[in-house]
Parts: structure tokens; sequence; C-alpha cells
């Protein structure tokens, strides 16, 4: 009975951590803010299965029918947490704060009573020291399991609000199994027993349902209708689409929008490559949709593109969807193109490849994981990767309303020993926009441009060169690895615009 006892553990101490992950991650998806709202939400979480622990000293009679309405509870509240995170988030988004943490306060309360109830029970079979060191090996082994098989198979086959339910099933499963196993000493062991199946059949129905509801849900989450949503192990994909415009959303960030990116991408892209009539070789680091990849094509010296994308989620889709491979004119089935599904960062350590010119797109600095490809050590690497006259072009937020963060990334360049060159574009969908253009010597705007453009000219381009006052240089910090100041700047900065 020990042993069963103990595999409980496993099963609870993975619910445990999953409620956790689907709470940090929906904060995250829905607020941004990525590293504040994980971090707040975690700690919250482990505060209050402080409390939870706690709490359990004043439960002293009927330790497992106690226990098995507890896991009832921990399974139906948690098992339903995403799902309400994200409808309260569509349709009160006011007092959205004040509710997720005080969802994550209930469900952690009830977590944290979990485990010294069952250390209470498996006293009765077992010395304490065995007590104590089996029953927190299982809890570890239940949490490593869970944040391994929480990325890589859940969230992306599953949802994060299917994922939930599922953790609700096997809580409740768990009560079910300790009903079983300690039936003879439960005189109400058949109404716990129609707790537990009422619960079962309440959340099977949910995890039926949850595809619409969460279609419904999404639905009002963006103004446009959806035409394709689809989770990754990386990101929450979603095209939508008003008239003849499509719009693209990672994690409920706009990407682009199809009546203004030719902007941004000619802004990207030609500035630099124009300036350069032997480039050959051309690297593309992000950038998936194949935006950049299209207007990198014109250009008839070009004889390869490599395209290094994290997500093949993102390179399949451009690839494949009529309405997308029209917009990206099927740049990545282009025989020049050469797709490769990786880190960039990896990637570039482990390629010595080099480049004539290298387009860095990706997404703006708002985490952790996304700040390192900003850092000093990922620029000193590019620039290993970069031709003797080569250039290299990265997106670097806005300047107008992340000033600090720009410069932050012009700062970090020039301190991998690179020129750094800044310009701005406006893009409607966005307002002004910054890149900066890296490279071992000057750079001067090109005198004309040798492939079709809708927004750039030569005699508008020297314009794009100069910054008014509220967007001239501030003084930055250098973005290293161990400090990732850029994305507290980033986090800073976007907060103040956004509220």
């Amino acid at each position: 009975m020990s042993q069963a006892l103990l595999f409980s553990v496993f099963v609870v101490a993975s619910c445990g951590l999953a409620y956790e992950l689907i709470a940090g991650a929906l904060a995250s998806y829905l607020l941004g803010d990525s590293v504040t709202q994980f971090s707040t939400v975690i700690g919250s979480y482990l505060f209050a299965m402080g409390i939870g622990s706690w709490l359990s000293r004043y439960i002293v009679r009927d330790l497992v029918a106690r226990f098995v309405q507890i896991e009832v509870m921990v399974g139906v509240v948690g098992g339903f947490s995403a799902a309400a995170l994200f409808f309260l988030f569509v349709w009160l988004s006011a007092p959205f704060q004040l509710l997720l943490y005080s969802l994550v306060l209930v469900i952690g309360i009830l977590v944290g009573l979990e485990i010294p109830l069952i250390m209470r029970i498996l006293k009765r079979e077992l010395a304490f020291k065995d007590v104590v060191s089996q029953v927190l090996t299982f809890d570890y082994l239940g949490a490593l399991a869970v944040s391994i098989l929480f990325p890589v198979l859940l969230v992306p086959h599953l949802g994060l609000i299917r994922s939930g339910l599922f953790f609700g099933l096997l809580n409740v499963l768990v009560a079910l199994w300790a009903i079983h196993l300690f039936r003879a000493q439960l005189p109400s062991a058949t109404w716990l027993r129609g707790q537990c199946l009422a619960a079962v059949t309440v959340l099977v129905a949910a995890f039926a349902g949850a595809g619409a509801a969460t279609d419904f849900a999404e639905a009002h989450l963006y103004a446009d209708d959806i035409v394709h949503a689809e989770s990754s192990p990386y990101q929450r994909i979603v095209v939508t689409r008003w008239k003849d415009d499509l719009r693209l959303h990672l994690n409920n960030n706009l990407q682009f929008s199809s009546r203004d990116e030719y902007r941004y991408h000619e802004a990207l892209v030609h500035p630099g490559l124009a300036t350069l009539p032997g480039a050959k070789r051309v690297l593309v680091l992000g950038g998936g949709d194949g935006l950049a990849v299209r207007e990198i094509l014109k250009y008839p010296q070009v004889e390869s593109v490599t395209l290094v994308d994290l997500d093949p989620a993102m390179t399949r889709l451009f690839s494949t969807a009529p309405a997308l491979t029209a917009l990206n004119a099927d740049a990545l089935r282009s025989p020049k193109v050469r797709t490769i599904n990786a880190d960039a960062l990896k990637w570039l350590e482990e390629s010595g490849e080099r480049f004539d010119f290298i387009v860095v797109d990706f997404p703006d600095p708002s985490n952790f994981a996304i700040g390192k490809l900003y850092s000093s050590a990922f620029y000193r690497l590019l620039e290993k990767h970069l031709a003797e006259t080569g250039l290299a072009v990265v997106q670097s937020t806005s300047p107008l309303y992340a000033r600090q963060s720009f410069w932050c990334v012009v700062t970090t360049i020039e301190s991998a020993g690179l020129v750094a060159t800044p310009y701005h574009a406006l893009v409607p969908s966005f307002g002004e926009w910054g890149f900066v253009l890296a490279g071992r010597r000057g750079y001067a705007p090109p005198a004309s441009y040798p492939v079709p453009t809708r927004y750039l000219t030569p005699a508008t381009t020297p314009g794009l060169f100069e910054f008014p006052a509220d967007m001239a240089r501030v003084e930055a910090e250098v973005n290293r690895l161990n400090n990732q100041v850029l994305v507290r700047y980033f986090e800073a900065e976007w907060r103040r615009v956004i509220r």
C-alpha cells in the first residue's frame, strides 16, 4: 500500500507543478512582461504552498477522507484554472491580475496541503526517515517529469487549457485510487466516490469541448477573424484576416500586417544589401515568415540564402499555406533557400560559414531567452560569420517608444567591435521602428536601388539615418549575458506605452 501511495506522490507533484507552469505561461502570454509575470506567479504559488503546508496541521481527523476531498478540489479548481484565466482575460481584462493571483493562491494552498497529509498517512506504515526520503524523492521525480513533458509534448499537442484539464483528471484519479487503497478504513467511501465520479464527468466533458470553447474565446480576443491558430513548443501562432489584411500574432503580440509589412521588410533588407553588389551568400536569423527572404531574392547576384528559425511550425506554415506563400512570393520554397530549424546562437557556435549579408530578425527582447540574442556575446559570434566587407542588419525595436532599449542595442553592437549605423522607418502598424547596420567599416546609403521597392527611394533613404530630438541617442548599458539589462529596459518602456 505504501508503494502505491508513493506513486500517488509522483502524480500529485506532477500536477502541482503543471498548474504552476500553466498559470505562469498564461500570464506571460496574455499580459506580456514575461519575466516579471512568470517570476511573480511562481513566487506567489510557492508562497501559497507554504501556507497550505502550515494549514495542514489543523487537519487532525479522517486524514484519508480529507486527502481525497482535497484532491478532488485541486483537480476541479486546478483543472479549470487555464480555461478560467483565458475566459476572464477575454471578458474581464480590467481586474484580471487580481483574479490571476487569487486563483494562484487558492490552487497553491490546496496543493500545499497534499504532501503533508500523504506523509502523515504513510507514517503509519514507514519509519519517519523513510517517509521523508521516499516522499521527497517521488515529489522531485514528478516535478522533473512534468517539466520535460509540459513544453515538449503537452502544450504543443493539447494546448494550455486541455493540459490543465488533463492534470485535473489525474488529481481526481489519485483520489479514486486512495479510496480504493483505504476502502476498509473509509465509512464514507461511497459518498467520496460519488464526488470523484462527478468531478471526472465534468472534467471529461470540458476536455471534449475545450477546442470549441478555446476557438470561441480566442475569436473575442482578436478583433479580426482567425484563419489559423496552433501551439508549438515555442509559441502560440495565430493568423487573422480582415478583408485583404492578414496579420500574424505570436503569443498575442502582433508581428506584421500585410498592408504595411513591405515598409518594415524593405527597410530591414535594402539599405544594407543594396550597397553590396557582390553579395552572394546571405544568412537570415529569425524571419520564419519568409518576408525578409522575399526581399533578398530580388537580388539576382544572391546565390544562396540560409534561413535559421527556431520554430518548424512557423517555416512549415509559411511555406505551405496558400495565402501566406502568396504574401512571401513562395520564398521559402526557392531552390536558393536552405531552411534550418535550430536555435540561432547554438547554430552560429557550431557553423563555420561566412556570409556577405546577415539579417537578424528576432522578436523583441521581451524575455531572457530572446534577450541573449541581443547580447554582446551574440554580436561577437555574429562578427565571426561576417565576410570581410560584409554587413549585418538587426531589427532593434522602436527608438520612439523604447528609446533606451534601441540605443542599448546600438551600444551592445559597438561593444563587439563593430561599427554600428542606426536608422529608423515608419511602419503604421507599429509606429517608428528601428534598425542597426553593423560592419567593420563606415556605411554610406545607396545612391540607387537595383531592385523594385514600394517604400524606399534613394532620395528619402538618407533621412532614415537622421534622428529627431525625441529619438536621439541616450546613455545605455551594454547588454551582457550575465545582466540582460536590455530585457529590463524593454519591459519598463513598453509597459509605460501599453498602460
